[in-house]
Order: C-alpha cells, then sequence, then structure tokens
C-alpha cells in the first residue's frame, strides 16, 4: 500500500557489525525493509522509486539522551547569552530590551561566567549589570548549565525577593557582603523567579516544539531523551495526536509525580515508536559551571564549598523501592563524585530489592 523508496548512497553506516556497510536502503511506510547493494535491490525492486545521495555518506539517525526539548524550543526565541565576554553578554540583552515593551520580560539563556574572558571579581555577574541596560523591564537569563538563573533588579522584585527571603531547602540566593541578593540564584532557588515569570500557554508550548524539530533533524538528530516538565508531556501528546511530532521522544518524568505516575498505573515503557515514557527524573546535586556538583574535596577557588548535596542514599532509595515496584525506571541527575557515591550506593541496595522481591531489573 506505500510506495518504495530505494535510497542510494556512496557510504552508508548501518552499525551491524555483521555488514557495517551498504549502498542502498529500500523503505516503505517509514521502515526500512532491506538493506544491501544498489543493483541488487534495483533488480529485486524494480518498481521503487530510486534516489542517489550523489557523494554523500548515510548515517542512522542519532539520539540525544539528555535534552530539555520544552526549554530549547522556547530557548530558539530568547536572548542568545552564549558569548566569550560579559560585555558582549550585556549587550545582546540591551539590543533585545530595545524591542521589548516596558513591562515585559526579557529572557536569555546560556551565560557560562567560567568562559568569560572579563570576568568580574567573584566569578558571576550582578543584578547591577542588567539594570544598566534593562530599565525598569524585569529579566532573567539561566546558565548554560541551567542550573543558576540571572535576575536583574525589577525580576527580584517581581519575585518578592529581598535580603529577609530564606534560602529553599534545596537551593541558594547569591548575596553580597550585607546580605541584599545579587541576582544570581542557584538550584532551587532559581524556581523564586522562573514562577513569577509568565508562562506559555499549552498551544505555544506545541507549536514552539514543533518549530524546533527542524533544527534538530539539521544536527543529524531523530531521537530525543526529554527531561523537560510535565508541561513539555502536554505538548508532545498534542502534537503526536495530530501527526506533528516528527521525533522519537523518550518521555522522562519529574520525581515529585512520582504518586501521581503510580496512581495511574503507568509503566516504564508505555506508549509506542514515537512517544514512549522512560522514567523518573531525580537531581543529587547541581552542576560544576555555578559550583554546585556536591564533591568529597572543596572547589579550588572556593575552598569552603563543596558543592550541595540535593539527595542522599536513603533518601533515593525511599522513594526508589516504590518506583521500581510500581515498574517506574529512574534516572538520576549526578555530576559531582559525592553525589555519584550517593546515587551508586542507592542502586546497589535497589538492585538488591529488585531480586528479593523477584522484580525485573530496570535500566
Amino acid at each position: 500500500p506505500f510506495p518504495m523508496l530505494l535510497l542510494s548512497a556512496s557510504r552508508i553506516h548501518t552499525l551491524d557489525p555483521r555488514q557495517p556497510f551498504v549502498g542502498a536502503l529500500l523503505i516503505s511506510g517509514g521502515k526500512i525493509l532491506a538493506a544491501g547493494e544498489t543493483e541488487t535491490l534495483r533488480r529485486e525492486f524494480p518498481r521503487a522509486r530510486h534516489e542517489h545521495l550523489e557523494g554523500l555518506t548515510l548515517l542512522p539517525g542519532l539520539t540525544d539522551a539528555h535534552l530539555h526539548l520544552r526549554h530549547y524550543a522556547l530557548g530558539l526565541q530568547k536572548v542568545d547569552c552564549e558569548t566569550d565576554t560579559l560585555r558582549e553578554c550585556v549587550q545582546r540583552v540591551a539590543q533585545r530590551a530595545e524591542t521589548t515593551p516596558p513591562d515585559a520580560w526579557i529572557l536569555g539563556h546560556g551565560w557560562n561566567q567560567n568562559t568569560w574572558t572579563d570576568a568580574p571579581p567573584g566569578g558571576f555577574p550582578t543584578a547591577a549589570d542588567l539594570d544598566a541596560v534593562t530599565g525598569q523591564r524585569p529579566a532573567y537569563l539561566t546558565a548554560k548549565s541551567l542550573h543558576a538563573g540571572w535576575a536583574n533588579s525589577a525580576a527580584l522584585r517581581a519575585a518578592g525577593i529581598t535580603a529577609s527571603t530564606p534560602d529553599p531547602a534545596d537551593g541558594r540566593i547569591g548575596r553580597d557582603e550585607h546580605g541584599n541578593p545579587t541576582g544570581i540564584l542557584f538550584e532551587g532557588a532559581m524556581r523564586l523567579v522562573s514562577e513569577a515569570v509568565p508562562q506559555p500557554d499549552p498551544e505555544s508550548i506545541a507549536q514552539a516544539i514543533r518549530a524546533a524539530q527542524p533544527h534538530l533533524w539539521q544536527v543529524g538528530l531523530t531521537g530525543v531523551h526529554d527531561f523537560d516538565r510535565r508541561e513539555s508531556f502536554i505538548a508532545l501528546q498534542t502534537l503526536h495526536q495530530r501527526g506533528d511530532l516528527r521525533l522519537r521522544v523518550l518521555k522522562n518524568l519529574p520525581v515529585d509525580l512520582l504518586d501521581e505516575a503510580l496512581a495511574l498505573g503507568l509503566r516504564s515503557g508505555f506508549g509506542d515508536d514515537t512517544l514512549r515514557l522512560g522514567g523518573l527524573k531525580a537531581f543529587a546535586d547541581g552542576a560544576l559551571g555555578p559550583h554546585t556538583a556536591a564533591m568529597f574535596a572543596p572547589y579550588e577557588d572556593e575552598p569552603d564549598n563543596r558543592g550541595m548535596s540535593l539527595l542522599d542514599a536513603e533518601e533515593i532509595y525511599a522513594f526508589g523501592r516504590k518506583a521500581v515496584a510500581g515498574g517506574l525506571a529512574l534516572t538520576i541527575h549526578a555530576i559531582g563524585d559525592r553525589a555519584n557515591h550517593e546515587v551508586l550506593e542507592a542502586y546497589a541496595r535497589l538492585r538488591a530489592f529488585e531480586k528479593q522481591n523477584g522484580l525485573p531489573p530496570l535500566r
């Protein structure tokens, strides 16, 4: 019922050690039916439309094993803050401010103070750096690591952050020597500002992801493991229902949805070839860029800082038992050596729990 396409190229990689290279692929209905030499397949399937990719090499589609799809898609609309200098980053924000209404937010992503050649003393920028170019517009820029945020004074006011605002249990507000917020927010403290930012509606998120797909195809990505928020899952289902999801997506859910997922009987692997449920995402620590990755030894330039431990082995084991008993795998973020130690200790205990209870080992 489907037309057949014979696609040939100078070299086609199959990743099959028994036949690592072929000259052509026979495709029908979105599936590869046969792989072999061009003339052989032409004789066997004379009605197939033949298309030769002159001088090109064909590879299997790549899968990005860790992507925040919603954040990436919306990020294409934000200020690109990945610059070599703080000055250039601020200049890009200034350019966006010129076309931004006085009461609208300026959003950006990608700054990394570790690569700036003009990084200020202490490494991190401040709200004052942004205040100089944003006026009364609130501005909020997330770091490349996604483990720190940079807000101007208007954004801090919108979020109600003052010197008396306590640090959340899973984060830290950057402060000066007088205890006043500097504009830098680490880990869970980022939510204080991000929750004050007007959020796009589900349809806007779906359209942003749809528009972002060609950017991923251009670099060879045909599949992603998505670790974004629940709003991403809603948008992905909308696109899938419409036939507009043209990526294979393994969707991982935040661990705070554990009880809801168990109540619905959801299990890892549920779905189809296009959209499938992965595991539950949790954070054991932060990242190296903002010095929040949990380490055994202190950071070289911060002798009193060993990072932030967000989960220990006992906490992981507690929710992990519920998850694996319900058929839900775990995908835990751990960057620092101390965080990895805690995660591996918990995983060892969970493997023993699975064995004791006759549960299949989840990957």
